[in-house]
């Protein structure tokens, strides 16, 4: 038995299914583990896929040509990927919706202010790095160099937009390079995030109890309670209801802006399919009907969907990711990295606490949003033991998307 015309068997697509699981499996066992009350959580599945994809990535690519008479493992990783973060980001949309706009009316500019800063860090880091690359590598191959430090900066960062923007402005012939710079920095980006969000907390020796009390107050407090009793469900989960956000999300995430005059150079933006969904559904969320037709899935429904979103996030990017870690792998470049995640991160954290006097979760939900770090998000719920911190990610998080996009444009077009 076969699909699509017998392009691809059934026991291709069984194997590739028992890999994702047995990743799974592994990378929550691994992430549990926890070592002075610090573990990776969800974190933990994406380095177990990063092992996978440093040792395995060639036979599963072998075996599943094998099996479908073509190549198609890039592709069906791709699409594991972008349907997780789908499901992440629908779901933080639907769970932050109904205090966002009161929030974000409260700390607008904070959060403003705090998007750019962190961006604006990142890129004068990047700079920097840029710089003290060509005092040691000489001016030879400075087009290279850039290209390299643009895509250190998407993967310290995190940013798939920044990492799209950056190879379609460089030369055609450095995309490679830019690809590998993303690669070498993805994962001190979300695991350094990761542990920051949960290490902060125990430095200050924060009490969650009264920082929850705080950002609950952030927002006004006052969530308006909608009765779903004379509301029309249109299914028992919300699941007609998420999947039409996240339909309207794509389309919204697929407009493109022109960046320069009349668009002649083909430089535009867009929210992508990650700013379209998130939008959608914090409106949705907002809102939560339209007439009598309830529009707010289940929590339960979104509880599930976030942490099964990030999972397929994180295994669709790791995989890929590891196959050419080892190959391209340089210590300096490494060490480029962890500047670009670790300086903006914490010059945006110091901001906060003392200019923007931000509350601690309000806070490091905040930086999650400007470093634009899906798992890190993912994380912090969880250490903060409340959904609310996703309402300041969504807010900083488009400052923070737009910023990252035409920083990594600017680098390549001055350096």
């Amino acid at each position: 038995m076969s699909l699509f015309g017998g392009v691809i068997p059934i026991s291709s697509i069984t194997f590739l299914m028992f890999c994702l699981l047995a990743i799974a499996a592994v990378g929550y066992a691994f992430g549990r583990i926890t070592i002075k009350g610090v573990n990776l959580g969800t974190a933990g599945v994406f380095i177990i896929a990063i092992l996978f994809g440093c040792f395995f990535y060639g036979s599963l690519e072998s075996e599943l040509a094998l099996k479908s008479g073509g190549n198609y493992t890039t592709n069906a990783l791709k699409v594991v990927e972008s349907f997780g973060l789908i499901l992440f980001v629908t779901s933080v949309g639907f769970i932050a919706g109904p205090k966002f706009f009161s929030n974000m009316k409260k700390n607008f500019k904070s959060y403003v202010l705090l998007g750019i800063i962190i961006i604006v860090m990142a890129g004068v880091s990047a700079v920097g790095c840029i710089y003290i690359g060509r005092a040691i590598e000489g001016t030879g191959e400075s087009d290279r160099l850039t290209a390299m430090i643009v895509g250190l900066l998407s993967g310290s960062l995190t940013s798939t937009p920044a990492f799209s923007a950056a190879k379609a402005t460089v030369d055609p012939a450095l995309e490679d390079v830019v690809s590998v710079g993303h690669g070498i920095a993805y994962l001190f980006g979300v695991v350094g995030v990761v542990l920051f969000v949960q290490l902060i907390p125990k430095f200050m020796k924060a009490n969650m109890a009264e920082e929850r009390a705080k950002l609950v107050a952030a927002s006004d407090g006052e969530e308006k309670e909608k009765s779903k009793t004379k509301l029309i469900d249109l299914d028992p989960f919300g699941i007609c209801a998420f999947a039409f956000a996240a339909i309207i999300g794509i389309f919204v995430g697929a407009i493109k802006v022109p960046l320069s005059a009349k668009g002649l150079d083909g430089t535009t933006f867009a929210l992508t399919t990650t700013g379209g969904c998130l939008m959608v559904a914090l409106v949705f969320g907002h809102f939560s009907k339209i007439g009598k037709i309830n529009l707010m899935p289940e929590e339960s429904t979104l509880k599930v969907f976030r942490e099964l979103g990030l999972m397929l996030f994180l295994i669709g990017a790791g995989i890929p990711g590891g196959a050419h870690f080892v190959e391209y792998f340089d210590v300096m470049y490494f060490v480029y990295g962890v500047i670009m995640t670790v300086v903006p991160m914490v010059i945006g954290f110091l901001f906060a606490k003392y200019v923007l006097k931000l509350s601690l979760l309000n806070n490091l939900g905040s930086i999650t949003g400007g470093m634009t770090s899906t798992p890190a998000l993912g994380t912090l719920i969880n250490t903060a033991g409340t959904e609310d911190v996703a309402a300041a990610y969504a807010a900083t998080y488009p400052i923070a998307l737009i910023a990252v996009v035409l920083v990594s444009q600017f680098l390549i077009i001055l350096f």
